[in-house]
């Protein structure tokens, strides 16, 4: 294999982290990622663009992986009535719910912060 070249996908274990090569569920170096932001503040955000024209809140920095994160986007997409997705400790919700996350959020004792314009 090419030096410059990265393992992302087998088919024994499925994704796999390109800097440590160890299974997506394994790995060490996105620990780090996964543990929020440095300040502990909660982002939250509107995004439009690469998604074909439709709008998604993104909410970055939980600091929770795995089932924890899981549960909360399951209970923030049921608080919008929206669907949604949990990507590299990312959680992205259908449409423009950028006010009722960030009260949802604060009403459970998070710090968070407007991202973006």
């Amino acid at each position: 294999m090419p030096a410059d070249s990265r393992l992302v996908y087998s088919t024994d274990s499925g994704r796999v982290c390109p800097d440590c090569r160890q299974p997506m569920l394994q790995c060490l170096c996105r620990a780090e990622l996964v543990s929020g932001t440095p300040d502990g503040v909660v982002k939250v955000s509107r995004e439009k663009q690469g998604r074909g024209g439709k709008t998604v809140t993104v909410v970055r920095g939980l600091g929770l992986a795995g089932e924890p994160l899981t549960a909360l986007a399951k209970a923030l997409k049921a608080a919008c009535g929206s669907g949604g997705t949990v990507k590299d400790g990312v959680v992205e919700i259908q449409g423009d719910h950028v006010a009722k996350v960030i009260d949802w959020l604060q009403q459970r004792g998070r710090t968070v912060k407007r991202a973006g314009s």
